[in-house]
């Protein structure tokens, strides 16, 4: 059921983006080894950011997702099957939502974070970080795969959403980066340096 859903996403989101006139450019892509599970990190700043990686990511994942989608008619039953839901106002929840993203990398299935946790609205190219990525990529020896979005608030932006407009996106494949042997000690520093290569990638390309 989970790898049909899958492929009802990928399904929608090119009709969605051909519907739309949403052209979405792919860089580095042969970076990334689709037999392989990866902790895809990404910048936040449209809801065309998980349509882009949807079109763009080799192969299935699991994304981390707010609850509230759940409310979208129909389209909030397939979400239901293709996300790890969170409730970020539930630390019980949360817990949970940690331990289910373990068990889809241990399965060998990848899984999409967005670590600034909600929509960046700051002008910097980048907001804080939250650790939980980070946490889990150690705990599970999982590599890195950052992914710059490029474009998608200027077509879609969150708080006015009805100036959508057609044009392109660009998302970029960072070279993936090893977790090998860091432990909880290391977290702050991994954090920073998954901030600063996405970063420079956002900088660089837009």
């Amino acid at each position: 059921m989970q790898d049909t859903c899958f492929i009802f996403i990928k399904i929608w989101a090119w009709l969605f983006c051909t519907l739309c006139f949403f052209h979405i450019k792919v860089k580095g892509r042969k970076l990334i080894n689709p037999n392989k599970a990866y902790i895809y990190i990404s910048n936040h700043n449209s809801y065309l950011d998980v349509v882009a990686a949807t079109r763009a990511i080799p192969g299935s994942f699991k994304p981390l997702g707010k609850i509230e989608i759940l409310k979208v008619p129909i389209f909030g039953l397939i979400y239901r099957k293709t996300v790890v839901l969170i409730d970020r106002k539930n630390a019980e929840n949360r817990a949970k939502c940690i331990q289910d993203l373990k068990v889809e990398l241990a399965g060998g299935q990848s899984i999409l974070i967005f670590p600034e946790g909600t929509m960046n609205r700051t002008d910097a190219p980048l907001a804080h970080f939250y650790d939980g990525a980070f946490r889990i990529a150690i705990e599970t020896q999982t590599p890195i795969a950052p992914i710059a979005v490029i474009n998608a608030r200027k077509l879609l932006p969150r708080s006015y959403p009805l100036d959508a407009k057609p044009g392109s996106i660009s998302l970029i494949f960072g070279e993936p980066i090893t977790v090998t042997g860091l432990t909880e000690a290391d977290l702050p520093k991994l954090k920073e340096q998954v901030h600063q290569v996405l970063e420079s990638l956002i900088v660089n390309n837009s």
